[in-house]
């Protein structure tokens, strides 16, 4: 192993691994931070994405319409619970479940294809990161069509703007509106709320309620952290100003939405009126800038900065990161007031990102996406993209829960998972051009391929075998 792993770790750590024909950096931090210009936050693939932001509220409207249905008729009183292999699901849910399965999928080999052809990979791992860290799962009647959207317009444009700018794209996207359930909170004392407490409404698919899970997940998970300092009054004041916000095209609110950006609406006669009291700070009844106001506020705080500095150093510096790091991180965002692109040249800058071990496993789709690049698959199919990670543990967009999927090595390095990645590794193999690997190798880790892996390489009975060994060394599952 060379003294000079730069290059190895710029590609490795950083991105997504070498492509063939492409060459080993140079200069290495110059290489990565000249993606932050090159970055393309919108590719032709993604702009050609077929527009269905109409789907979810379609979606909402036939399972709210055959609710009322059954109700009237003694039946079940909900669709949620049931399995597409129920008989009692009626023909056009299971066709419109299976259209939006279809979507998701190709949204997933979409997004999948852009990495593995990518000239900017690290831009590219950026986008994944800011992606889970504002996770969204296709687990609710509607998001299938809007998770996608919601990383190709809420956070790819962002990726090198400001935190708050995200913040706010990301969380009040239709996607995090449909699956944490804000699109249906309604203010206690809201016009909506007074009107039907006069009419005495059962629940027929009118509002609910207050819904606090929006404004709980943004506290705990995407600003402060759970230790960042507030408190249940908090959660409930910012639920208050949270709501109004939803999406457009789901019924008789109709009338009342004023759109938003990326399909986001907001209902002024859901919204609490009144002023808000959080964290110490009050909030004037401005309508829907009310929660913006916080959001804004949310994003400078000093316990935003350390809770992103610690998330984004976990990520490319290990699993219990240098706190010297951290603390880097955390002075950039609090002196620039959330500056991405001055965060990500700290990051690239500091000297901690470049330790010479490897310091952290790849996650499956990390793995699966680099392999691609490696063997020179230039576009997969949609559903062996979605097959592939499905058998990996790792889909995009179905995380177990809002907080997204895990970034230490204990939830991905065990036994059975390494088998699964034995077994696609061989595949992968099998249809693709395996000659040359060793020089292949050299070149995908240049300085860092040890003694032992070039052994194994070089003893191996027939290219394909040699490829296979190759994507399951340790320097293909570390970086």
């Amino acid at each position: 192993m060379s003294t000079d792993i730069s290059a190895h770790i710029a590609l490795n750590r950083f991105g997504y691994g070498i492509r063939p024909g492409d060459s080993p950096p140079d200069d290495a931090r110059r290489y990565l931070l000249r993606q932050m210009e090159r970055f393309e936050p919108t590719p032709a693939a993604i702009a050609a994405r077929e527009d269905v932001s109409d789907k979810p509220g379609e979606v909402l409207q036939m399972l709210r319409r055959l609710r009322r249905e059954r109700q009237r008729s003694g039946g079940e009183t909900a669709m949620t619970g049931m399995s597409m292999e129920d008989g009692a699901i009626p023909t056009e849910v299971r066709q419109s479940y299976m259209n939006a399965g279809r979507f998701l999928r190709t949204d997933i080999g979409l997004r999948t294809n852009v990495a593995i052809a990518s000239d900017t990979p690290f831009a590219e791992r950026l986008v994944h990161f800011w992606s889970n860290h504002f996770s969204v799962s296709a687990q609710k009647p509607g998001t299938h069509y809007q998770v996608g959207a919601h990383e190709f317009h809420a956070i790819r444009p962002h990726v090198f703007g400001r935190f708050s700018d995200m913040l706010k794209a990301a969380v009040l996207h239709p996607a995090m509106l449909l699956y944490l359930d804000q699109f249906q909170s309604v203010g206690p004392g809201s016009r909506f709320m007074q009107s039907r407490r006069r009419r005495s409404q059962g629940a027929d698919g009118g509002p609910q309620g207050l819904n606090e899970n929006l404004a709980r997940e943004i506290f705990e998970l995407h600003t402060l952290g759970v230790d960042g300092g507030y408190s249940q009054v908090d959660v409930t004041e910012f639920a208050k100003a949270l709501t109004g916000w939803t999406l457009s095209g789901i019924g008789r609110i109709e009338r009342f939405a004023e759109e938003k950006p990326n399909g986001s609406a907001f209902v002024a006669p859901a919204h609490e009126p009144g002023s808000r009291q959080i964290m110490g700070q009050t909030y004037r009844d401005t309508g829907s800038d009310q929660a913006l106001a916080v959001l804004d506020d949310l994003a400078r705080h000093p316990s935003t900065a350390r809770f992103i500095a610690t998330k984004l150093a976990r990520h490319f510096a290990g699993d219990e990161p240098p706190t010297s790091l951290v603390a880097r991180l955390e002075e950039d965002f609090l002196t620039t007031g959330g500056d991405l692109a001055s965060l990500t040249r700290t990051l690239v800058n500091a000297p901690e990102s470049w330790v010479a071990r490897p310091v952290k496993y790849r996650q499956p789709y990390e793995w699966l996406v680099a392999s691609l690049r490696l063997t020179g698959v230039d576009e997969l199919d949609f559903r062996r993209i979605t097959g592939a990670l499905d058998q990996l543990g790792q889909l995009p967009w179905r995380a177990p829960s809002p907080a997204g999927y895990d970034d230490l090595e204990g939830s991905w390095a065990g036994p059975d998972a390494l088998f699964r990645r034995v077994e696609l590794a061989e595949r992968l193999a099998r249809d693709v051009r395996s000659d040359a690997v060793l020089e292949h190798a050299e070149r995908a880790f240049p300085g860092a391929l040890s003694d032992h892996t070039r052994t194994w390489l070089a003893r191996a009975e027939s290219g394909q075998q040699a490829l296979g060994l190759l994507l399951v060394s340790p320097e293909m599952m570390r970086r």
